[in-house]
């Protein structure tokens, strides 16, 4: 599995809640509490989105938005219109307008007028976990828009024509489909220029850190060592410690500890793993060396982080 697949697979806590909105102008829509990660996909029609403390950004046919949490955003058909609806802890109040309308479905997943010269959106809300989730948060900026391309706009089409649908099944069916507009939306967006992305995706694109980087995310446990590293990526220790340490910026190991220490997080968080085990899965051969690792990067031990951070369980 390669590295960007490693991070959203285990990123990944529930399914994520996807909506189709038909709006007919003049519409604002405000998600005052928006989730950790939000894609919001423009199908046909115009629309304007703009994040807090941001400017807006026009969404045009196919263009794909993904907006970062835990911020409010406000998806408009421009950005001019004065704020209609606001959607706070999953519940719509309407500030202006037709109180109707913003509740209105009219097909499964579908809210809105379907009316001519209504603008057709895509919405899905995401959920992440823990560190590794944060991991995957800290690639992307507050709002980060990519324009139409084949690529998305066939995903998109997919997305489109299921999430009407009501048949077995369905739930798994839009899931992968988000999962895909999601996966293309951000290589598309990590691979302009003027991206950004953080240093462990830009290392990916070299042939030999990104060997290495593919082999320590497959098997995070095995006994690294930076020769073992340098083995995977066909570079002398030394060659390759510079290498790494050059485009990731920091060494090998230190990014293995990182990175089973983000692991760890989450398995203390969401499970009921001893810490021993939890020690043994990220590559530590007791639970005392583990401890002290853990207390290093966390300020705290495995037992007291997972008595604060435990997740409440989900029916």
């Amino acid at each position: 599995m390669d590295v960007l697949s490693d991070v959203l697979h285990r990123a990944r806590a529930r399914n994520a809640v996807i909506r189709r909105l038909v709006q007919r102008p003049p519409w604002s829509l405000t998600f005052a509490d928006a989730p950790p990660l939000t894609v919001v996909a423009a199908l046909g029609g115009t629309a304007s989105i703009r994040v807090e403390g941001g400017e807006p950004v026009p969404l045009a046919a196919g263009d794909v938005a993904l907006v970062r949490g835990p911020g409010s955003h406000v998806v408009a058909d421009a950005p001019g219109t004065p704020p209609q609806v606001e959607i706070r802890a999953g519940r719509k109040r309407v500030l202006n307008g037709d109180p109707e309308a913003a509740h209105r479905l009219f097909a499964p997943r579908t809210y809105g007028a379907d009316e001519p010269g209504a603008t057709t959106l895509l919405r899905g809300a995401y959920e992440l976990r823990g560190d590794v989730g944060d991991r995957l948060l800290d690639a992307l900026p507050p709002l980060a828009v990519v324009p139409a391309g084949p690529g998305t706009r066939a995903a998109l089409d997919l997305l489109a024509a299921e999430v009407g649908r009501d048949e077995p099944g369905q739930d798994a069916v839009l899931d992968r489909l988000l999962d895909l507009v999601l996966v293309l939306a951000l290589r598309a967006w990590c691979a302009r220029p003027d991206a950004g992305p953080p240093a462990w995706h830009r290392a990916l694109a070299d042939a030999a850190v990104g060997a290495a980087l593919r082999a320590l995310h497959e098997d995070p446990a095995r006994r690294w060592t930076v020769a073992a590293l340098a083995a995977e990526a066909g570079l002398s220790r030394a060659a390759f410690a510079a290498r790494f340490a050059a485009l990731v910026g920091e060494p090998p190991l230190r990014y293995l500890t990182g990175w089973r220490m983000a692991l760890a997080a989450d398995l203390l968080r969401g499970g009921d793993a001893t810490v021993a085990a939890v020690a043994r899965r990220v590559g530590y051969a007791d639970a005392f060396a583990f401890s002290v690792a853990f207390r290093r990067a966390r300020g705290t031990t495995p037992s007291a982080w997972r008595a604060v951070a435990r997740e409440p369980a989900h029916g």
